[in-house]
């Protein structure tokens, strides 16, 4: 195992949920004086996963300072490899800080009692030391806790369930058994002839063609995943008292923005990131787009820049009320500008349906497809007619955007995927150079190269402690 055995390493504990006032605290205790905490403070021993409701006591004064319920895992079988102690305290902030308190007056160096409070993520680096997890599932970890939707945590289920390790490793034994069939021309050539050393080349070429190709389409997952974990940016574009607002609030299911009667109500591009039906979004409320002659130099420069936005935008909702004449044509070229990019996909929503028949509804819906060409759908933010099947198309649409129609999505950290491109893609890719100029020696350096970056990614690499300070830096204390 890498690192010192458990034994030699003090005890660590942290309260592992805010310090706040709540119904219960959890603390975490790992290291080999887990079970003497658990003895000084319930005058009892542990058992080995069971759960058992104690009395914590003062080990100095005797007063009770809690009743709480107890879980004790014994080391190898717990997370952190080591034996591992929980209290799940009284959520008070007086309680908890007694405590911990009394946890640490149990430091003892004369006794070779050590103990101390954990540091960032020190639970997770000690079961990466012991074996229980590999850095990919750690980072997996820290990913779903992260998590702020479904999509997202789903994506983090890969590397925390262990999948993306699999993944790597049979990556890294395919390039190992390359290797070592090159490593065997190498090493006894003067046995071979020139055609069995150029079919053995090939070989290995063909194998790592092959390879390339899956690690591109792991790559591309993961980049259609990103948009997942930063959110689908999408723009609502229109006219001023179009209801760009009010469809926001409408999507939000709350009040996100400022509505009102009045034309301009909206000055800037305002960010708001939401949860639709899983999915993290980024709804860009602007301006109002009309003639900037007839607007201030602030509604100009909300007008500027709603514009700008769009053009970075995953999606627009081009929001039109019922009543427009389809008249300005500085918008209508905006959009068809926006079209030709072959960027941001176009929806455009007819607002107010409330206020118009269904005649000069469809005869509205007919101009709209023909002048932009793009799917149409009528809401009524006052009545909510219509916005469960928006919704349900957006959802949709989302699908589209992150490719997660047929495949789920996964994600790996950005250490991870940096090494892949760098070290495991780079090397394959140089393998092939040195293979067309026919230095086989060369050529072999190269998937050694990739080698080892699948090892920086797991955590199996010479030198891993350079990584780890990375890796465990954005944990939490008690994890």
């Amino acid at each position: 195992m890498l690192g010192l055995k458990s034994f030699h390493r003090p005890t660590i504990y942290a309260l592992s949920t805010p310090l706040a006032r709540s119904a219960i605290g959890v603390i975490r205790i790992s290291g080999s004086q887990s079970s003497y905490i658990f003895n000084q403070l319930t005058k009892s021993h542990p058992k080995h996963r069971i759960t058992s409701v104690r009395k914590l006591i003062s080990p100095k004064s005797g007063i009770l300072l809690d009743e709480a319920l107890t879980i004790f895992f014994k080391g190898p079988h717990s997370y952190t490899g080591e034996d591992l102690l929980e209290l799940h305290v009284h959520g008070g902030v007086a309680i908890i800080k007694n405590i911990l308190n009394e946890i640490k007056q149990l430091h003892n160096p004369d006794d070779d009692i050590l103990i101390r409070y954990a540091e960032n993520g020190e639970f997770s680096h000690r079961s990466f030391l012991n074996g229980r997890f590999d850095l990919t599932e750690l980072e997996g970890i820290r990913e779903m806790i992260d998590a702020e939707t479904e999509t997202q945590r789903i994506s983090s289920l890969t590397s925390m369930t262990g999948k993306s390790k699999q993944i790597f490793n049979q990556w890294r034994q395919e390039l190992l058994q390359n290797i070592a069939l090159l490593t065997t021309v190498i090493d006894f050539g003067e046995d071979h002839d020139i055609e069995e050393i150029s079919s053995l080349f090939e070989q290995v070429n063909d194998n790592l063609k092959k390879l390339h190709t899956e690690v591109h389409g792991f790559l591309k997952r993961v980049q259609n995943a990103e948009i997942l974990l930063n959110g689908i940016k999408v723009t609502l574009l229109g006219p001023p008292n179009a209801g760009k607002s009010s469809l926001l609030n409408t999507i939000a299911n709350k009040d996100a923005a400022i509505v009102s009667s009045i034309a301009g109500t909206t000055r800037d591009a305002i960010d708001i990131p939401l949860d639709v039906n899983g999915y993290k979004v980024v709804v860009g409320d602007t301006a109002g787009l009309r003639d900037v002659n007839l607007a201030d130099e602030i509604e100009v420069e909300g007008i500027k820049r709603a514009k700008a936005k769009s053009v970075e935008s995953d999606l627009v909702l081009v929001t039109l009320p019922t009543d427009y004449s389809f008249d300005d044509n500085e918008f209508i070229q905006h959009i068809k500008h926006l079209q030709s990019l072959e960027g941001p996909q176009i929806v455009g929503i007819l607002n107010k349906e409330d206020l118009v028949t269904s005649e000069h509804k469809n005869e509205v819906i007919s101009k709209f497809q023909d002048v932009f060409g793009c799917p149409v759908f009528t809401i009524s933010c006052k009545t909510g007619s219509g916005t469960n099947e928006l919704i349900d198309e957006l959802t949709h649409i989302f699908q589209r955007i992150s490719n997660t129609e047929k495949l789920p999505p996964i994600s790996i950290s950005d250490r991870a995927k940096d090494i892949l491109i760098n070290d495991v893609v780079y090397g394959i890719d140089q393998f092939a150079q040195f293979k067309d100029d026919d230095d086989i020696v060369l050529a072999t350096e190269s998937l050694r190269q990739a080698v080892e970056g699948i090892g920086k990614i797991t955590g199996e690499a010479i030198g891993i402690e350079e990584i780890l300070g990375v890796v465990f830096s954005s944990f939490c204390i008690g994890k």
